[in-house]
């Protein structure tokens, strides 16, 4: 059929119903694994989640470089909208900080009305947090190089900076693992185990969403799907992990330096 105008009209797809019902079966396995110790519903979930996705990323791939579907209206609308996002997660972790600075500057007298509690042993912020702060600046680094290699059409140097980027993501998070481990103190003690394991927990899984939405991209990037001119997959991806660098960044100077 005849289009006269510039919009993307998109079909009927079954994947954003599954995926809700498979991110609520992830959900439940959660909570069961809490409870329980048992992780298999956790990981069924997860599982039909992630072909839940690839599966809808094939779709909108298919769609943006085989079909053409993306014009130039619809890139504005499709950036516009990643900046909508964004900003609804900037709103997101701006209350995870109003509540730690809230917490933080009047300590109430039931824990001590210090901060943080006499029974919390912190982190050091000059040893495993300092070397994560160091791995995420230096991965902006990286993802940065490959906008501009891909802007000078220099895609095997874009390939290189984006898999750099991915290893640092990885070592990011194993990191994270390694200190959650070594904690010694927990979600539940006080309101600074919850707000601790909370905000950075939260930023985790940010982390972890960022690198498979980095690994997207170098796939795409390998398979020439992207072009100096039409690569609009890999820019929402940058734009998503300077994000995450700038909270940790907040993260790092307000939880683990001036909350220590």
């Amino acid at each position: 059929m005849k289009q006269n105008h510039p919009f993307h009209m998109v079909t009927k797809s079954p994947w954003p119903i599954l995926l809700s019902f498979n991110l609520l079966t992830m959900l439940t396995g959660t909570v069961k694994w809490t409870q329980t110790k048992q992780f298999d519903l956790m990981m069924t979930g997860m599982t039909m989640s992630l072909l839940s996705m690839t599966m809808w990323w094939r779709d909108v791939t298919r769609e943006s470089t085989f079909q053409g579907n993306h014009t130039i209206k619809v890139k504005i609308l499709m950036k516009t909208g990643m900046i909508m996002f964004i900003s609804s997660e900037i709103m997101f972790f701006l209350s995870f900080f109003w509540m730690f600075f809230h917490s933080s500057l009047s300590p109430s007298i039931e824990i001590g009305m210090n901060w943080p509690p006499k029974s919390i042993k912190t982190f050091n912020p000059m040893e495993v947090p300092l070397l994560n702060t160091i791995i995420l600046i230096s991965s902006g680094i990286s993802v940065t190089w490959a906008h501009h290699s891909i802007l000078m059409n220099k895609m095997k140097s874009s390939n290189k900076s984006l898999m750099l980027t991915i290893m640092l993501g990885l070592y990011f998070t194993m990191l994270q693992k390694w200190e959650y481990q070594q904690s010694m103190f927990t979600m539940a003690d006080s309101i600074y185990g919850s707000s601790f394991f909370l905000t950075t927990g939260f930023h985790g899984i940010h982390v972890i969403v960022g690198t498979l939405f980095l690994m997207v991209s170098a796939m795409r990037c390998m398979k020439m799907h992207f072009s100096m001119n039409h690569h609009l997959g890999l820019e929402a991806a940058i734009w998503y992990w300077h994000f995450v660098d700038v909270v940790w960044l907040f993260l790092y100077l307000t939880v683990y330096w001036w909350g220590k």
